[in-house]
């Protein structure tokens, strides 16, 4: 295996690349507010998160905000439809022409691993493949004045295309909700802001409704606006949008002062409808309103202060810039995650069965999986996931540090994990491996009673499920078998990694050969000697002893007799001539000879 030698925060370019820890926290993935360095990606490959992506998509948001306007009111008035409204539709045309081209080149997050995919063929394929791309076309062509070219008038069945530009008003909805969860805004003039602008865009609508009615009715005085200016038609067209906007809008907010009213059954029929539609949009608006005011330790506004706490604390405490990020990161994902995991509180008021049922429905099957228990009894897995716990980790957050005192290991539930480890020539990070799903982290600390050998580091979003040392032990050290199977998982385990890293398990060269904290009680020492064939007798020849740790099986200790003396070794004797089937036969301070 290549060692890969890295700097904190570095990144190699794939077609898949970590996000940058800007994202919102509407997923697994971190707020805007806290910023970074982009992560590097394919020549020619736009990434979603970069400062020119998003200054683009502002752009795209002005001229959302003309075609959310225009269109209804250019379908409404006829004569509105200038050179110089059809000029501006051209040029916001092309804007969103080049933003389906852009389309093509914008990497996307895969939410199955929360990395970023930066293949061409695969976001081209994507793109295609979506129903927002034919609408996105489909919006953009101008059928209405290609119509109007052809057949010389503007509102016919064609006419009506223009209202595809509307679908491009998802943009500000994505807007909205991303800003809702930044904490550089404030959540409140926020969400007022979008529920004003849902409000006025409703009353344009119905506003350019009431003009069509008007405009294409046949006799224009029997018409809500004809019967008040029979002349409306030659009048500015303000003059009458101005006229629609008033009677919309005390229809919206069901004042109705009777100065204008329905006059025919069209007009009738659409306000029915409107004051229908009002009725939902003032249980939306006033719901939403009364929630910001009278809710306001609602989980966004918990986690925004949380937030801001842990910011100054280390602005305060002049932390590094990384390790503030972390914070941040961790606090919200705890409350992004608040819906899959229980807090402390609520669990403790379920009675104990109800606990130990739940653990074991979660986490059993993972534990069972994971090689150190692989062949354990089901009764010590069952008292194993009773005092587990499930912890969320975003990518590049430490999992375990390098030299901490081991007081916890974890079980990968899903995700992958970096184990890195510092170079004691130039004090970089280097890459030992990587662990997947069903493996463990921090164990070997954990096992061997010593500080942790390796820095644990997520490089995706990962759930690992912890088990503290005490419980470990606790648990383990009456089960004398299961002591062993795990112990014998362990040593299968070291060896298989050995042989891939030599060097970065050097300081576990000689711990192989003990037992673990837990295995049988309290460790057992037993002296071993060179087996020296003269027929006198055994007992007198004690010397050249080495006082070691008995492992857990014959072969082991034959190996370590091996290890020790350079002389492979075929069967073992005591010091009464008697050969050794078992390790557990023997006892505290035997002598044993090699032969």
């Amino acid at each position: 295996m290549a060692d890969i030698g890295s700097r904190r925060g570095s990144s190699s370019t794939s077609s898949r690349t970590l996000l940058p820890p800007n994202v919102g926290v509407s997923t697994v993935h971190l707020p805007e507010a806290l910023g970074g360095a982009s992560p590097p990606l394919r020549p020619n490959v736009i990434n979603p998160y970069g400062r020119p992506y998003r200054y683009w998509q502002m752009l795209l948001i002005v001229l959302v905000a003309y075609s959310a306007w225009a269109s209804p009111f250019e379908l409404a008035l006829e004569k509105s439809a200038s050179p110089a409204h059809l000029v501006a539709d051209l040029v916001v045309d092309v804007f969103f022409c080049a933003d389906i081209v852009v389309s093509f080149f914008v990497a996307y997050r895969d939410r199955s691993t929360d990395l970023l995919v930066d293949d061409r063929s695969k976001i081209a394929a994507r793109y295609l493949t979506r129903p927002s791309f034919v609408l996105d076309v489909a919006s953009t062509v101008p059928l209405q004045i290609v119509y109007q070219l052809v057949r010389g008038k503007r509102n016919g069945p064609c006419g009506f295309l223009i209202l595809l530009r509307l679908w491009r008003l998802r943009r500000a909805s994505k807007l909205f909700a991303r800003l809702e969860k930044d904490t550089r805004f404030s959540y409140f003039w926020t969400r007022f802001i979008k529920l004003f602008c849902v409000a006025l865009f409703a009353v344009h609508c119905a506003s350019c409704v009431y003009l069509w009615l008007a405009f294409h009715y046949r006799d224009k005085e029997q018409t809500w606006i004809g019967s008040l200016r029979s002349d409306f038609k030659e009048r500015s067209v303000w003059f009458a949008y101005t006229y629609a906007v008033y009677w919309s809008m005390t229809t919206m907010a069901t004042v109705g002062y009777g100065d204008l009213h329905a006059a025919n059954t069209g007009e009738k029929v659409f306000s029915i409808f409107f004051m229908l539609c009002n009725m939902g949009l003032a249980c939306y608006v006033i719901g939403n309103m009364t929630n910001l005011v009278v809710h306001g330790a609602t989980t966004t506004f918990r986690m925004r202060d949380m937030v801001d706490q842990v910011a100054r604390y280390g602005t305060a405490n002049r932390l590094p810039a990384w390790m503030r990020e972390q914070m941040v990161e961790s606090v919200q994902l705890r409350f992004q995650m608040a819906e899959l995991l229980l807090p402390e509180w609520v669990l403790s008021e379920l009675p104990k069965a109800a606990r130990s049922a739940v653990a074991q429905h979660l986490y059993k099957a993972t534990v069972e999986d994971c090689y150190l228990f692989r062949g354990v009894s089901s009764n010590l897995v069952v008292q194993l996931v009773s005092e587990m716990k499930v912890e969320f980790f975003p990518p590049k957050m430490d999992i375990v540090l390098e030299n901490e005192i081991p007081t916890d290991c974890y079980i990968i539930a899903s995700g992958q994990v970096d184990v890195l480890r510092t170079d004691k020539d130039d004090g970089m990070e280097k890459f030992v491996m990587r662990i997947g799903p069903h493996g463990m982290a921090g164990e070997m600390g954990v096992l061997f009673n010593i500080p942790q050998p390796f820095t644990i580091r997520s490089r995706t979003l990962t759930q690992v499920i912890r088990i503290s040392h005490s419980h470990l032990q606790n648990t383990v050290r009456p089960a004398t078998a299961d002591g062993d199977t795990i112990f014998s998982n362990f040593l299968q385990y070291l060896e298989s990694l050995k042989a891939r890293q030599v060097e970065e398990l050097t300081f576990a060269r000689d711990l192989r050969h003990n037992t673990l904290p837990f295995q049988n009680g309290d460790p057992i020492r037993v002296v071993i000697h060179k087996q020296i064939p003269n027929g006198s007798g055994m007992a007198s020849n004690r010397t050249a002893g080495k006082l070691v740790y008995l492992p857990g099986s014959l072969e082991e200790l034959m190996k370590l007799g091996e290890d020790k003396f350079g002389k492979a070794a075929r069967h073992v004797l005591t010091a009464d001539g008697a050969e050794v089937d078992d390790v557990r036969a023997l006892r505290d301070g035997d002598h044993l000879f090699l032969g």
